[in-house]
């Protein structure tokens, strides 16, 4: 009979939940941005990558970014990802 070894009794690591963001903006009288629509939650980061694609020829500009959410750390963002490709300006700097 097989012995019992301490990783037999680990249980199989959860993957931590993921906050998935899309927000589009307009350029207000000034010329500021104002955010128009959004920030909006998606399921996948395929899913907001096709909403910001949809959204970016009505806007000024949007983004959909991604970062791991776990309710124990509050409001502070652990590792964020931005979904844009690589036309985004923002993280073409």
């Amino acid at each position: 009979m097989k012995g019992i070894t301490m990783s037999d009794n680990i249980l199989p690591q959860q993957k931590a939940p993921k906050l998935i963001v899309v927000t589009a903006f307009d350029r207000d009288e000034t010329g500021d941005l104002q955010p128009v629509f959004g920030p909006a939650e998606q399921q996948t980061e395929d899913r907001a990558i096709r909403t910001a694609k949809g959204l970016a020829g009505k806007h000024a500009g949007v983004i959909a970014w991604s970062r791991d959410a776990n309710p124990g750390w509050g409001n502070t963002a652990s590792r964020r990802r931005c979904l844009c490709a690589a036309t985004c300006r923002t993280c073409m700097t």
